[in-house]
């Protein structure tokens, strides 16, 4: 639906400050907390190059490389010959099993991630891999591996072979991004994008325990978007998430990122632009702005664009560097939260060094929607000291945690109106690099927050990749 885009500051009640927003916690319901539990290494020689300011095995937009299931919890990276491993554990246990793929990464390039998926209708782990506008590599293991996990073997055997589509399915020639999603009813999703950076389409397939059907794509890359700057006519939609709520809503926060630098006001920023938001009733098969309006339809002629209206739920200039595929997550009553980052306007009103600019003046905002249907976005007072991503997790009693770059981990009480946030965990010690990778579908199971990260290192000299655990209040 291709209307002019309404920024919608009018739903943003405007960054928090104390009382702003307060949430509807019991008194009993504890604030947030971690405890450090332990500590395993998967790998000490795991792959290490640096490529665009990250890590092939620990990235943003990895759902999931690392996840919980009945019991288990799965993890995936490449090692230092480049091979991709696949590991498990029981719950708590010290030590994991390891299965090298029959595949090694093809590019040094940190987009061409290991993504993890479970199809609950039949026990299927899937793994897609290695691939930035390009070529994919897919791998399902046998049926009912993870309801069994203890009484089958993991080995290589219980994989299936490397294929280059989904059981046949092509999909496209330009893939990146793969993110699964495990659906309500049992069956998996696939998200991904179809293109390059800067003219680009998301769209999903989706697996019903025998086979594989695509979707089609849902948001669009043309129309025209105007800056003070100057104008552009193509963009791509960069997700912060596709998450399912316990209502069985699927939610989805986002970015633009425009083809055009003239939209920018210096060259050495990034085109991004709008923090945006669009939800889906019917397992993604038509899409509905924050107002309830249709917006676009999966495998139409309409999908989302940058020119529809109501999709902007935090308005922001591309002058800002903004980040692309941050973070987000759905509390226990279906409303949506995300973490989004910038340079704020105090610093200035044009960045012009991406990367520096960020790590010298970068801070990370709480942004959620309310009961009442506004939006209200709350600072988080520490510094990013860093270009990179923070990921957010929620507790069973909707605390909100920013797992921040080095590991550091800061959070804020719902009774609060998430406006107490301060540091819990600094990260020391860890020696972490940058980005890390949390265990999403873990905490609600066992109230666990489990987080993947590799040591520092530098040039293509590997390095330990570890994970550490925290207990969350009971």
């Amino acid at each position: 639906m291709k209307r002019r885009t309404l920024l919608a500051t009018a739903l943003l009640t405007g960054v928090a400050g104390p009382g702003i927003g307060a949430g509807t916690a019991r008194a009993a319901d504890p604030g947030p907390s971690v405890s450090l539990t332990g500590s395993t290494q998967l790998d000490a020689q795991a792959l290490f190059f640096v490529s665009y300011d990250g890590l092939v095995n620990n990235n943003s937009f990895q759902k999931n490389g690392l996840l919980t299931y009945k019991g288990y919890q799965y993890a995936v990276w490449y090692t230092t010959d480049r091979s991709a491993v696949v590991a498990r554990r029981a719950l708590g246990a010290p030590g994991w099993s390891t299965v090298t793929l029959a595949h090694r990464l093809k590019s040094s390039d940190s987009h061409n991630v290991i993504s993890m998926g479970v199809s609950k209708t039949d026990g299927r782990l899937h793994l897609n891999m290695d691939s930035h506008s390009d070529g994919f590599f897919y791998v399902k293991s046998v049926a009912g591996l993870l309801d069994n996990p203890a009484s089958t073997a993991w080995t290589s055997a219980v994989f299936g072979a490397v294929q280059t589509s989904l059981d046949g399915l092509a999909l496209t020639t330009q893939f990146t991004y793969p993110q699964f999603v495990s659906t309500p009813d049992g069956k998996l999703q696939l998200s991904y994008r179809v293109g390059i950076s800067g003219n680009g389409r998301n769209a999903l397939a989706e697996y019903d325990g025998s086979s594989w059907t695509a979707l089609g794509e849902w948001s669009g890359s043309t129309g025209t978007y105007t800056s003070e700057h100057g104008s552009s006519t193509a963009r791509n939609m960069y997700l912060h998430g596709i998450d399912y709520d316990v209502n069985g809503r699927l939610h989805a926060f986002f970015t633009w990122r425009e083809q055009n630098g003239a939209v920018m006001c210096n060259g050495g920023g990034i085109t991004n632009h709008d923090t945006g938001y669009v939800y889906s009733t019917d397992r993604g098969r038509t899409w509905r702005n924050n107002a309830g309006t249709l917006v676009g339809t999966t495998g139409g002629s309409d999908t989302v664009g940058v020119t529809d209206a109501g999709l902007v739920v935090d308005a922001l200039n591309p002058d800002h560097s903004l980040m692309n595929q941050e973070s987000q997550a759905t509390d226990s009553t279906g409303l949506p939260h995300a973490i989004i980052s910038y340079v704020p306007g105090r610093f200035g009103q044009c960045t012009t060094n991406y990367v520096t600019d960020r790590t010298n003046n970068g801070r990370a905002f709480h942004l959620r929607k309310n009961a009442s249907g506004s939006w209200t976005k709350t600072e988080i007072p520490i510094a990013l000291g860093s270009s990179q991503r923070t990921k957010l997790i929620l507790d069973k009693y909707d605390n909100a945690y920013a797992i921040m770059p080095f590991g550091r981990i800061a959070g804020a009480s719902k009774s609060s109106g998430y406006t107490d946030w301060t540091l819990l965990y600094d990260g020391s010690g860890l020696n972490a690099f940058g980005e890390v990778v949390i265990d999403e579908t873990r905490v609600s199971q066992d109230g666990t927050l489990s987080v993947m990260y590799q040591e520092k290192s530098s040039g293509t000299t590997p390095s330990a990749l570890h994970i550490v655990d925290f207990r969350l209040p009971a």
